[in-house]
């Protein structure tokens, strides 16, 4: 197994000091969970030099000016950390032979991702995971934001969806990035439409017309929505369109590393996927999947994989 989806800092942390024993507590307990590889891939907001590039983003006449000051108050926050430093600690620890590889969480920025790929041009990533947190400074996923949330209140749940799926699809073709992370985050807050299959269908194709991997996450269980990323209907669209696959525990504590992998290895075992994906220097490659301990799916995953018999690629 593989955890692709690491911060070394919560949310909650305003400064980000940058310390390698760190960097091995987290390889000790994901290889106690069975994990080979852990990718570090803190947020791209957190480091001045992506606010000397991105800063202000969410400066558009559309964007209500509560939502602007929200924004404008989260960034200030967050950006602290130096991008030289975090590349060095982690390559750092590569070079102690810790099973680690380099990479970064990169957000959609609309209309600004070639300005990201500049930004990031020579730096030895191994992976850059891409993801949507925000649509038109909106921050939909920041469930402890109480501005934030009280937007679900007042929006339809459709077109929340619809903006988030056309934002994605827009990531997914810069091919900006590797791999698609938590790609039904929407629902994280626990709204759903009640007939998701026209943006789980929409997401399957961006994905598979990309080229790009997407990640099983765990994150999903700590959540609101209660369930994994992806939901087993798109995760089903996803593996019927080849697409390939990493796991994920998005953790921003010690304790959350490796969380749940084995049951993210019996979900995907499930839906018949026997490899994953792993990275070098932005390079694909594949590695087995085990079996699960015990019985070969756990039976609440069983119905998974019955409906990817039945459905058609």
């Amino acid at each position: 197994m593989l955890d692709y989806h690491l911060h070394l800092w919560p949310h909650s942390q305003r400064e980000a000091p940058l310390v390698l024993d760190q960097v091995a507590a987290y390889c000790e307990r994901a290889q106690a969970a069975g994990v080979v590889e852990i990718a570090l891939t803190e947020h791209l907001f957190r480091f001045v030099q992506a606010d000397r590039v991105l800063g202000g983003f969410w400066d558009g006449d559309d964007v209500p000016e509560r939502l602007r000051r929200s924004m404008s108050e989260y960034w200030k926050f967050h950006v602290h950390a130096d991008l030289d430093d975090y590349v060095t600690t982690v390559l750092e620890a590569k070079s102690h032979g810790l099973p680690v590889v380099l990479g970064l969480e990169v957000d959609y920025y609309a209309g600004r991702m070639e300005e990201v790929a500049g930004l990031l041009e020579g730096y030895p990533f191994d992976v850059l995971l891409g993801s949507v947190h925000w649509v038109r400074g909106w921050r939909f996923d920041d469930v402890d934001d109480d501005e934030s949330m009280s937007e679900w209140s007042t929006r339809d749940v459709d077109d929340c969806w619809d903006a988030y799926t056309g934002a994605l699809e827009e990531l997914a073709a810069t091919r900006t990035c590797d791999v698609l992370a938590h790609p039904d985050l929407v629902k994280v807050a626990g709204h759903r439409p009640r007939h998701p299959s026209e943006w789980w269908d929409r997401i399957a194709l961006a994905a598979a017309r990309s080229g790009m991997a997407t990640e099983v996450s765990s994150a999903g269980w700590r959540k609101p929505a209660g369930e994994q990323y992806p939901a087993e209907g798109l995760l089903v669209r996803l593996a019927a369109r080849g697409v390939p696959f990493t796991t994920a525990s998005d953790a921003h504590h010690l304790e959350e590393v490796a969380d749940r992998v084995g049951d993210l290895q019996a979900l995907l075992h499930s839906v018949g996927i026997d490899r994953l994906t792993a990275y070098r220097r932005r390079q694909a490659h594949t590695i087995p999947l085990a079996a699960p301990a015990g019985p070969a799916a756990d039976p609440q995953f069983a119905h998974a994989g019955r409906a990817r018999r039945g459905m058609r690629p």
